[in-house]
């Protein structure tokens, strides 16, 4: 995410090295989650901004761009697979599902950020706040809280679940749908049956051309910046929320009793993701749809494993009162057969190409 963005963000100065723009960016991603106070309240900031600016390109991509053939060929796109590059495969027809939504682990952190904003059990939890600008808050002196499931308590259970519900239908379904949605036709009304489009982050700036050309010089130069933006906010929330996920579960499950804090834990953890990936941007892989189709193809592994964990957890660790049950926990069922099944096709694709 964070390379695409510095490819965007070369066509909007014209050049530069994007290797070396990106590993700047991840310093400055690094350098904001260590000093913003509350970590939660900057990074839902910078998604609120993220969330207007692609929304303004929407409209505006509505108002001057989005032609009448798109429109009327959008019932047929939606119901069709469409075609993939057979160079790449069941791995990019892989990343694209696990990407269709937030993707990899940032499913699993929505009930994290939800703690942090201090919302039903949160209150219990210290939030993540900075170890040079923020104040730690005490740390509980329990593990952990189970609520006892009586009339009182599940009717506070049910109003947290409802706005829980609402919450992730209008701000993730509905704003993931939109996006793609309209991006996707946005695409179709400047490139569609155009020759030679590259299989890369490469078409972007050939689009970016086309605005240009069609509307106006600023609304090319929009696009890119909405869209090397968008990439940057990205690439924040998947370094906070990996670090979020694994700080979490190496403070309650290995170290409870240390006196290392999950604060603590938490920005040693951007670091090292900083440090890995500024490593790895400059050791010369620096292609970003190869790196967003590795990043792709393990998180749709892994939302197969924790899918699978996830009915485990279900069953065995959650009062009955409040167990997913009916459709959901098919809907579980069915997430970790069709990404297991995605995984097994594309690492067996993968092994005989190199076997070859």
């Amino acid at each position: 995410m964070a390379l695409s963005s510095a490819t965007l963000v070369t066509y909007l100065i014209g050049g530069g090295n994007a290797p070396v723009i990106a590993v700047i960016g991840l310093l400055v991603i690094g350098a904001s989650l260590t000093l913003a106070p509350v970590v939660y309240v900057a990074l839902e900031r910078l998604i609120f901004i993220k969330v207007a600016a692609v929304t303004l390109l929407v409209v505006l991509a509505i108002i001057f761009v989005i032609s009448k053939d798109s429109w009327a060929a959008l019932p047929a796109g939606v119901a069709s697979f469409g075609h993939f590059p057979t160079e790449l495969g069941f791995a990019l027809l892989f990343s694209a599902v696990a990407f269709a939504g937030a993707g990899g682990g940032q499913n699993l952190c929505q009930s994290n950020w939800i703690r942090d904003k201090g919302f039903g059990m949160g209150r219990y939890i210290p939030r993540l706040v900075s170890p040079i600008t923020g104040a730690e808050e005490a740390v509980p002196v329990r593990d952990s809280y189970i609520f006892e499931p009586n009339q009182a308590n599940m009717a506070r259970w049910r109003r947290w679940w409802r706005f829980a519900n609402v919450e992730q239908t209008l701000t993730f379904f509905l704003v993931t749908v939109v996006t793609i949605v309209f991006t996707s036709m946005l695409a179709h009304s400047v490139l569609f049956g155009q020759p030679g489009l590259p299989n890369s982050v490469a078409f972007l700036q050939i689009e970016g051309q086309r605005l240009k050309a069609m509307v106006a010089p600023w609304f090319g130069t929009l696009f890119w910046a909405i869209g090397a933006f968008a990439l940057f906010g990205s690439a924040m929330g998947i370094i906070d929320y990996t670090s979020r996920l694994a700080a979490d579960v190496l403070k309650s499950t290995y170290l409870p009793r240390s006196p290392i804090t999950e604060s603590r834990l938490y920005f040693g953890l951007v670091w090292g993701l900083v440090a890995i990936g500024c490593a790895i941007l400059l050791s010369g892989l620096a292609q970003p749809l190869v790196l967003l189709i590795i990043s792709a193809s393990v998180g749709g592994t892994m939302m197969c494993i924790y899918s699978a964990l996830l009915i485990v957890i279900n069953k065995r660790r959650l009062p009955e009162a409040i167990r997913i049950r009916s459709y959901r926990l098919a809907a579980i069922v069915w997430a970790t057969i069709l990404f297991g099944t995605l995984a097994i096709l594309t690492i067996r694709q993968q092994v005989s190409t190199l076997l070859r």
